[in-house]
């Protein structure tokens, strides 16, 4: 059932469906020109109806970042799941329950302690886990380097414990530092260069390590090689926001995330314009603070989301949005966003952002909103 973009309520959260197709079909035709399998970061939307739009359009199987979310996406019917976080022991008995249930949930280490608890349990329980092993291609997280020792004796705990090693995954998550193309390139055959050098590694002492996993929306739009690699995780690029637009990996009107917010107020003196998205709605992320051109807490748009430039939200408060204009002038703000006018913010961070709502609100081509659930919690 749909209703009018007028009839909501704010703060509310709209996704621009023509864009995010395009967006997807960017992605997925990207893939499909460099060779590799599309494995889908669900942790940006987790939304079904995004999902089966990545799925639709080709994607194979999905990236998770919690449990919950990937009991959610099985219940759903899609049973190749990768679980992209360490897993921690505690959880393996909710994986286990999962597998248990037909689940081809594969899951993931970067320790030697860590691989010792998945056999240990697995053991236990006469199961055989599917496990990846994590990569630090650039030390920005989590992994184990591409030549340390560590990598061969986790993978022989694995393989001689009697699990099945799915093979290696890294992510470049400094990626997100960069801006230009050049640089970008640079990270990505990086990226690719050290988990391939990690499988290879692998093999070379009888092992088996079918998979080469890497993923991040900056290197996956930004490779010109992926030779050895099997599959992209990208997450972000299904909305995109303002710290990839930054980044330079996308355009203005490739945004597909954007907060609904109404004008309660002005502070006249202040240049100031009160709305009523604070944090709350937009997310603490001042993710653009570190990038060439700071946001704030998010651009501002009009009504129909033609970008206002200059104008940003400057300030936060649990439930109010501090609106300054900048270039784009403060003289007669109550005249030009009258009290109960709408705005439209597009936000640092899609993921951030989405998660302070329980909910999405789709417009699709033709202006009609659909009402589109969001998973939360762990």
């Amino acid at each position: 059932m749909s209703t009018a973009i007028a009839s909501l309520d704010t703060p509310a959260a709209l996704i621009d469906v023509s864009r995010m197709q395009r967006n997807i079909q960017r992605m997925q035709q990207r893939m499909g020109t460099l060779g590799v399998r599309l494995r889908p970061h669900i942790k940006t939307s987790k939304c079904l109806p995004v999902i089966q739009a990545q799925i639709d359009a080709g994607a194979s199987g999905v990236t998770v970042s919690t449990l919950k979310e990937a009991e959610h996406c099985f219940t759903a019917g899609i049973s190749d799941v990768f679980y992209a976080v360490a897993i921690a022991p505690g959880k393996l008995p909710q994986a286990l329950a999962l597998r248990r249930k037909g689940c081809n949930l594969s899951v993931l280490t970067d320790s030697v302690s860590g691989a010792q608890a998945i056999v240990a349990f697995a053991q236990q329980h006469d199961e055989r886990f599917d496990v990846w092993i994590e990569i630090d291609c650039d030390g920005h997280r989590s992994g184990l380097a591409a030549e340390d020792d560590s990598l061969i004796d986790v993978a022989r705990i694995l393989s001689e414990g009697g699990m099945q090693l799915r093979g290696v995954m890294t992510h470049a998550g400094s990626s997100y530092e960069l801006d230009t193309l050049e640089a970008l390139q640079a990270l990505a055959e990086q990226e690719r260069l050290l988990c391939v050098r990690a499988a290879e590694r692998i093999r070379e002492t009888g092992m088996a390590c079918p998979e080469v996993s890497i993923g991040s929306t900056p290197t996956a739009l930004s490779a010109l090689n992926l030779e050895g690699i099997t599959e992209v995780r990208a997450g972000v690029y299904v909305f995109f926001d303002l710290v990839m637009h930054n980044i330079g990996v996308c355009q203005a009107d490739e945004l597909a995330l954007s907060v609904m917010t109404t004008v309660i107020g002005h502070q006249q003196d202040k240049g100031w314009i009160i709305t009523d998205a604070g944090w709350m709605a937009m997310s603490r992320d001042r993710g653009t603070q570190r990038q060439r051109q700071d946001f704030g807490y998010g651009q501002v748009c009009t009504e129909a989301g033609d970008w206002i430039e200059g104008a940003l939200v400057t300030g936060a408060n649990q439930e109010h949005g501090i609106i300054t204009l900048g270039a784009a002038g403060s003289d007669d703000l109550v005249a030009r966003f009258p009290i109960g006018s709408r705005l439209r913010i597009l936000p640092n961070h899609a993921c951030a952002t989405g998660a302070q709502f329980p909910d999405y609100h789709a417009v699709d081509a033709d202006g009609a909103v659909h009402t589109w659930s969001r998973l939360h919690g762990w």
